[in-house]
């Protein structure tokens, strides 16, 4: 019964939905304050407002995502999905709450690895559909890793 409850879990829409939803919610725990408003930053720095309106659909994106690398059978796409969610949820307590600039840099140079191999791998296997879901959460996270980049050298 118990295997039974956990392999239905582990395909449900619901899970997938709730852990992006808990990420999402803990990153808006460590918000920018007046210590990021003093730093230099990129020219190309999105405005403030883009910030949560695009994490929103993107999350959405990975939840749904993680959904499908559920069912596809592919143990090693359901593990890069968890892999990268961990990260994700670790950058915003790195770089906002601790204030560490280079680990935070580290972390989304990681971070777009995994989304990447994760992609790679979607692509190499015939699963499309989520290989191209998480291509915007890929350049997102280029561009995060760019504005990372520049606030570590400039500051």
């Amino acid at each position: 019964m118990g295997n039974e409850f956990t392999s239905v879990l582990m395909r449900s829409p619901f899970l997938y939905g709730l852990l992006s939803l808990v990420v999402f919610l803990f990153g808006g725990l460590f918000v920018p304050g007046e210590w990021y408003q003093q730093l230099n930053k990129a020219p190309w720095n999105p405005p403030n407002i883009a910030f949560p309106v695009v994490w929103t659909v993107l999350y959405c994106m990975i939840a749904w995502t993680g959904f499908k690398a559920s069912k596809s059978n592919d143990g090693l796409l359901l593990k890069l999905w968890f892999i990268q969610l961990a990260f994700n949820a670790m950058w915003s307590w790195i770089f906002f709450g601790q204030q560490w600039i280079l680990l935070g840099l580290a972390n989304l140079v990681v971070l777009s690895s995994l989304v990447g191999l994760f992609i790679f791998r979607s692509l190499k296997t015939s699963h499309h559909a989520m290989a191209l879901l998480m291509a915007p959460y890929f350049a997102w996270l280029c561009l995060a890793t760019s504005l990372n980049l520049y606030i570590f050298i400039y500051n």
